[in-house]
């Protein structure tokens, strides 16, 4: 990469930078913390027995040292381990709204990173299409957050097509304790079929939290009045003419796109996933908001 390459590169990531801490900043700083649980409780200190206080929670030894009784105190461990994983397939290197999905998908991951580590928690990255690209083991700090931004929009994939339960069984492989897994993809893609996801998504969502965060562009639903368009399917390569003018063919694509967003939104709501649906070329923050306001009602 020459210097002027670099520079730009640079730049781009700081511009990243700046725009998502000051969401995190502003709009994100309480939602974050109150939309997930810690992973458990860990002892804090110890006091004098009061009138009410679980019995169990009696430290015996302290109590027969010193003749009264003394209780544990608990904290919640708010410490969290969130997982980025992050659909880098040919589908994703598309966008009619000025931006690609992909660049969408660093946006919200770079705000969910920067919302992790304000919060101490750590956070890493599985980049993948039909294999594992690459997998960034979970770290605190701003450059690490900045890496995995990096990583997002300029790595270069080997693969084009999608294989998400290779990727939801490789997260099973590596976290050893209950995590918070955002998945961001488009959702399309042979590998994206219901019946061909279901086991893993259903394994990973009992063990972990899981999130899907979906990104699509308008284009893809509504097809544009533009005549006979060659359109090459960017996972396989395969090319077909298609005739954009057809009111049936249009009619026919958004059906297709709209019964398969209805078949994965029955799928994440048989295991509890939680669905957060963007657009690119959309401002992102207030879905993004509405989602963590309506999480952290719901454990309230």
């Amino acid at each position: 990469m020459n210097r002027t390459a670099a520079r730009v590169e640079l730049s781009r990531i700081r511009q990243v930078e700046i725009r998502t801490k000051r969401l995190v900043n502003t709009i994100f700083a309480g939602d974050y913390r109150s939309s997930f649980k810690g992973r458990g409780v860990e002892f804090a200190d110890v006091r004098e027995y009061l009138p009410g206080d679980d019995v169990r929670t009696i430290d015996w030894s302290l109590t027969a040292r010193f003749g009264k009784p003394f209780v544990k105190q608990f904290a919640e461990e708010r410490e969290l381990l969130v997982m980025l994983l992050v659909d880098a397939s040919g589908s994703n290197r598309f966008g009619t709204r000025g931006q690609f999905k992909l660049e969408q998908a660093a946006l919200v991951g770079a705000t969910l990173a920067f919302s992790a580590i304000r919060n101490n928690d750590k956070v890493g990255l599985v980049f993948f299409t039909d294999r594992i690209e690459r997998y960034v083991p979970p770290a605190k700090g701003r450059f690490h957050v900045l890496r995995l931004v990096r990583d997002i929009l300029y790595f270069e994939p080997a693969g084009l097509g999608t294989e998400p339960v290779t990727a939801l069984n490789f997260v099973m492989h590596i976290l050893k304790r209950r995590a918070i897994v955002f998945l961001i993809s488009d959702l399309l893609g042979p590998g994206f079929n219901p019946e061909r996801i279901e086991k893993s998504l259903g394994i990973v969502s009992r063990k972990h939290d899981l999130i899907v965060i979906s990104i699509n562009d308008l284009a893809e639903r509504n097809l544009p009045n533009l005549g006979v368009l060659e359109f090459e399917d960017a996972e396989s390569g395969r090319q077909i003419l298609v005739n954009t003018a057809s009111v049936r063919t249009r009619r026919y694509v958004s059906e297709q796109m709209n019964s398969r967003r209805e078949a994965m939104g029955k799928l994440f709501q048989r295991f509890g996933v939680d669905w957060v649906q963007l657009q690119t070329g959309e401002e992102f923050t207030p879905v993004l908001h509405r989602f963590f306001v309506e999480r952290a009602r719901r454990y309230r």
